[in-house]
């Protein structure tokens, strides 16, 4: 990863910016060329994917219609679930950062192409609070962080496992926390139906009586709770969408 990043200086158009650049600008301040670039991606990437796997997110409003910066949660099935819940948000406007594994970094395109869609890293394993520090200044500027706490493709419930981190950014930016579900793109064929539902912000006035370090334990714990809850209302629905799935 090359350089420091020039928050306070405007970036270049076709060169000389750092990753971190990309990182630390605000997503609109990116120079046109890329931004022109990414957004016919997200519209290329809109239409093959609702061809190949016809996928809908219910209750999209609750997550284009507020302009504050939120961390949005979300469980993780599959490549799927990022791409569709970015391309809604790039074609309605919303500023959206996604949150990626810095192993990806060893790929350098992977590096490129993240970096100008609005990815930036984390170090898994690690109280990265380098990263926890970029994502506070991206809620305070208005960005969405999306972020997946299972933090690898879950194939079966029993193999669910949730790591912290999410709400220390979003208590440190006074940003909500917003819950997001998806089913069925666990084994995505041709022509199979995904369903995707928005849940509302969990606002951090909701656990005003407790401590500070017992908010961020409870926001942890309340945040995927709501997202598992989603999950279950979304198989309810629609049976049969996951016929593997079990949650002990």
């Amino acid at each position: 990863m090359s350089g420091g990043g020039r928050a306070g200086e405007r970036m270049r158009a076709f060169a000389g910016n750092s990753y971190d650049d990309y990182y630390d600008h605000d997503l609109r301040d990116h120079p046109l060329p890329g931004r022109l670039l990414i957004g016919a991606v997200v519209r290329i990437l809109w239409v093959v994917t609702k061809l190949l796997w016809p996928w809908r997110i219910e209750r999209a409003e609750l997550l284009l219609d507020d302009a504050r910066g939120r961390v949005v949660i979300m469980n993780h099935q599959s490549m799927l679930d990022p791409v569709a819940v970015v391309v809604t948000m790039w074609m309605a406007h919303v500023p959206v950062r996604i949150v990626y594994k810095s192993e990806f970094d060893k790929i350098a395109p992977a590096t490129w192409l993240f970096s100008r869609a609005g990815g930036f890293p984390v170090e898994r394993g690690t109280a990265d609070m380098r990263t926890v520090r970029r994502a506070r200044a991206m809620l305070q500027r208005g960005e969405c962080v999306l972020i997946y706490p299972e933090g690898t493709r879950v194939k079966q419930d029993s193999d669910a496992e949730t790591h912290g981190g999410y709400a220390i950014m979003a208590q440190l930016a006074k940003a909500p926390v917003q819950p997001v579900a998806i089913v069925g793109a666990r084994d995505l064929r041709f022509r199979k139906r995904v369903y995707m539902r928005v849940g509302e912000p969990i606002e951090w006035g909701e656990l005003a009586d407790l401590k500070r370090k017992e908010q961020v334990a409870e926001m942890e714990r309340l945040g995927m709770e709501r997202v598992y809850a989603l999950v279950d209302e979304l198989r309810a629905e629609h049976p049969g969408v996951e016929e593997d799935a079990s949650r002990g």
